[in-house]
């Protein structure tokens, strides 16, 4: 497989579907992302920004396990790191504050997510 344009990004992904984060981890790993978690909740993704000097972007379920992500998404807007929601909600359900943010279709395919987060970083 060639080099991928992300390779050695350090991605953060929450996400609270076991199945589809490990297939987004898995596939994202291939392509050579150091990626953060998943983790499933608000508060493990919390911790885990907190804890870490270098996060180059992340991809955000918009609800993890009954609450939504939108405080996660502000302390990563305080820190000035890219994020995209995906997520299988409708726009409606994203705050005004928001709306520059891309927001993508479930089921998550890699290579989308990866195109598009190489777009954010460049």
């Amino acid at each position: 497989m060639a080099e991928h344009k992300l390779k050695g990004c350090q991605i953060l992904i929450a996400e609270d579907e076991y199945l589809l984060a490990d297939d987004l981890r898995d596939e994202l790993s291939q392509l050579g992302v150091d990626v953060l978690g998943p983790v499933p909740s608000v508060d493990e993704a919390a911790t885990l920004i907190r804890a870490r000097t270098r996060i180059d972007a992340a991809v955000l379920d918009i609800n993890l396990r009954g609450k939504m992500i939108f405080p996660i998404a502000d302390l990563l807007k305080e820190r000035g790191i890219p994020f995209l929601f995906a997520t299988g909600y409708d726009e409606w359900a994203v705050p005004d504050r928001f709306a520059d943010i891309m927001r993508v279709e479930k089921p998550l395919k890699a290579h989308r997510i990866a195109d598009l987060v190489h777009t954010m970083l460049a």
